[in-house]
């Protein structure tokens, strides 16, 4: 598995075990500016079938998988209009873009080769409508095989705040909608899922999942032949954006309720795991996806550590589990 540089502004995620793609990952996207520019990643299972979608009708801003924050003090890094409590969504002058500003190479190149991992380190600036740079971001994704059918991928973001003044992290039902919290790395299923079962640890739980805590979330497709898990890899458990009805939609969303206050000079982690396979893929979660989980929370270059191939009975333990316009 190797990320390809070769088409200019995206990387290809290459399966050369099957000679298939399993990502397209676009660093310098032509998005309007009103849609909130960053990057995103179009995923695909082993078999080639896509499991993303980009600017669906509903939500031309939904961008396969990315980070996206509606809220970070007045600014709009989401896409669209922005809820303002008493008018609702109003389009404000104030659609942020996430800027690519390169990549760098990885520290620990031999360790992920004998892993089988691909990898990448990229670093962002988040600039206002304005033109202010107010956060920079250093990001990690990792990808490797976990079997036949499934996939996994980590995203690492460490965010720092180069603004003069503190910034506040929220969520529409932070600032006053209910049932709205999204906010995070956020994955936007194609419209196909719609209607697909969402599952937590004990079983299905529907769109009861959203605004509840869990270790991971797993969407399966109407058809039963695709699942996609998300696993919350912040660093604190957070509450889940989920949604199934209308369209199909997984976030851990650590400022659903209460907004998170970083200082000038402070730094704010966010972190995601995503594993893609057939409808039984959340099986890999309590113990693959546990491990996966750990190494981004303790250090994203420990992951080349992380045998996410091996099987069952070879694996170590799994760490413990823990108990509309959008």
């Amino acid at each position: 598995m190797r990320f390809d540089d070769a088409t200019p502004g995206r990387l290809i995620l290459r399966d050369d075990d099957r000679g298939t793609v399993l990502a397209e990952y676009v660093y310098e996207p032509s998005d309007a500016p009103l849609e909130s520019p960053r990057p995103y990643a179009l995923l695909h299972t082993r078999a080639g079938r896509d499991v993303t979608a980009y600017r669906p009708e509903d939500h031309v801003w939904h961008k396969g998988l990315s980070l996206a924050l509606p809220n970070v003090g007045p600014h709009n890094f989401w896409g669209g209009p922005t809820y303002v409590d008493g008018e609702g969504y109003v389009q404000l002058p104030n659609n942020g873009t996430q800027v690519h500003r390169g990549f760098e190479a990885s520290d620990t190149p031999v360790a992920e080769a004998v892993a089988g991992l691909a990898r990448v380190d990229e670093r962002l600036d988040w600039v206002t409508e304005s033109g202010d740079t107010i956060l920079t971001e250093v990001r990690t994704l990792t990808a490797g095989v976990v079997d036949d059918d499934t996939w996994a991928l980590t995203w690492s973001s460490r965010l720092t705040n180069v603004s003069d003044g503190s910034l506040s992290f929220g969520s529409p039902t932070s600032r006053g909608r209910a049932d709205a919290g999204y906010a995070g790395i956020f994955w936007r299923g194609p419209s196909s899922f719609t209607g697909g079962d969402i599952i937590g640890p004990d079983g299905e739980v529907g769109e009861t999942g959203r605004g509840a805590i869990s270790p991971w979330l797993a969407f399966v497709s109407p058809d039963r032949e695709i699942g996609v898990v998300m696993l919350d890899a912040g660093p604190t458990d957070s509450l889940w954006f989920a949604r199934s009805a209308g369209y199909a939609g997984l976030c851990p969303a650590p400022f659903f309720h209460d907004e998170t206050v970083v200082e000038p000079g402070g730094v704010l982690r966010l972190g995601a795991v995503v594993l893609v396979g057939g409808a039984d893929a959340a099986s890999h979660a309590p113990i693959v996806g546990a491990n996966l989980v750990s190494a981004v929370r303790s250090d994203p270059d420990s992951i080349a550590g992380v045998d996410i191939g091996a099987p069952a009975h070879a694996r170590p333990a799994a760490v413990a589990d823990v108990g509309s316009t959008a």
